[in-house]
């Protein structure tokens, strides 16, 4: 009985994980993806309005995966992360999602020794929000 709870925990656990990630690569290209188009000279003469409704369109989809990753990997709800903890997860998978695609889409953004030690900052944020504190 007990390796079904602990099997049905790690699929919770993958679960939750995949919808963060791919949710917030959503809203990433929705934040960020029409920088790009104005680059590439899609969207340079878009007004400002229509560049938001494009965002919002997008971000549409990121919610239809984050609800879902919360509600899921809620304590409260049967899942295996407080609120805490799903919000430093989400926060770590935005910046990594975030470093690659500014990596990948714009070449004249470069990576310094300060964002990797903003990085190494991040990893111990997650480390001390699993830390078991009695």
């Amino acid at each position: 009985m007990k390796k079904l709870t602990l099997k049905k925990m790690n699929w919770t656990i993958i679960i939750t994980l995949a919808l963060l990630l791919l949710s917030n690569t959503v809203m990433t290209f929705a934040w960020y993806g029409h920088l790009k188009l104005q680059q590439v000279g899609v969207s340079t003469h878009w007004p400002l309005i229509v560049v938001i409704l494009f965002s919002w369109g997008i971000a549409f989809f990121e919610y239809l995966l984050m609800v879902p990753a919360n509600r899921i990997g809620f304590a409260e709800n049967g899942g295996p992360f407080s609120l805490i903890q799903l919000k430093v997860i989400q926060e770590v998978i935005t910046l990594t999602v975030f470093t690659i695609f500014v990596t990948v889409f714009f070449k004249n953004e470069h990576l310094h020794w300060n964002h990797f030690l903003s990085f190494v900052m991040l990893i111990l944020a997650v480390y001390f929000a699993f830390m078991k504190v009695e």
